[in-house]
């Protein structure tokens, strides 16, 4: 019996998360109906809500935003629009941090969250995961000896929060899994384990 009520809980488990998870994001999104004119909601035209319907709504704003920022006119419209954001101070300062965090992360060819590692922390002879952010930077980098990294060590089995560390570049081991495999291996605190492969040169961990 023990037995039985034990799988189908392993079963219900990861089901009633994943729909929870989807329910408060498609609940969220859809709060971007309450933006559009009252004649132009769902609710007031069909008489219900739809659920999803903000979801499927932002999608089409951010694929337009898209659309119009990749030409010539939209390209002058950002950067206008950056310029007017630039004169209020602290908007100013907010902006440009998270355009530069979303910039590195999302860059096709930066180097934020492409790789996992292996480093010790948070003692020597204790062993974690993490991802290579780049290289460190600023004043940080005239006090550093020799070459260094950037590293993120999330926390588990919360992904989102963590640590930012330098650490020497011999101290730090490149790991032959994709980044989506080592956050659910942090995010099942080492129950789910990715695949081992066959051993393979790998480049360097940062291209010059």
């Amino acid at each position: 019996m023990k037995k039985y009520f034990i799988t189908g809980l392993l079963i219900w488990i990861p089901l009633s998360i994943t729909f929870m998870v989807l329910a408060w994001i498609v609940g969220t999104l859809d709060q971007i109906i309450e933006w559009l004119p009252d004649g132009l909601q769902p609710r007031h035209a069909l008489g219900f809500n739809i659920p999803g319907a903000g979801l499927v709504v932002g999608l089409l704003i951010v694929l337009a935003t898209g659309l119009v920022a990749a030409n010539v006119i939209g390209q002058k419209l950002v950067r206008y629009w950056e310029a007017l954001l630039a004169r209020i101070p602290v908007v100013k300062s907010l902006y440009y941090g998270v355009k530069q965090v979303s910039d590195t992360l999302f860059s096709s060819t930066g180097q934020a969250f492409r790789k996992a590692l292996l480093v010790q922390y948070p003692r020597h002879g204790s062993w974690t995961i993490a991802f290579l952010t780049g290289a460190p930077g600023g004043d940080a980098a005239n006090h550093l000896k020799g070459d260094h990294v950037s590293v993120y060590v999330p926390t588990t089995p919360n992904p989102t929060s963590g640590f930012f560390l330098m650490m020497p570049k011999e101290d730090v081991i490149e790991l032959d899994m994709s980044v989506d495999e080592a956050l659910k291996y942090i995010i099942s605190m080492g129950v789910v384990a990715p695949a081992v492969r066959s051993a393979r040169p790998r480049p360097a961990l940062l291209s010059e």
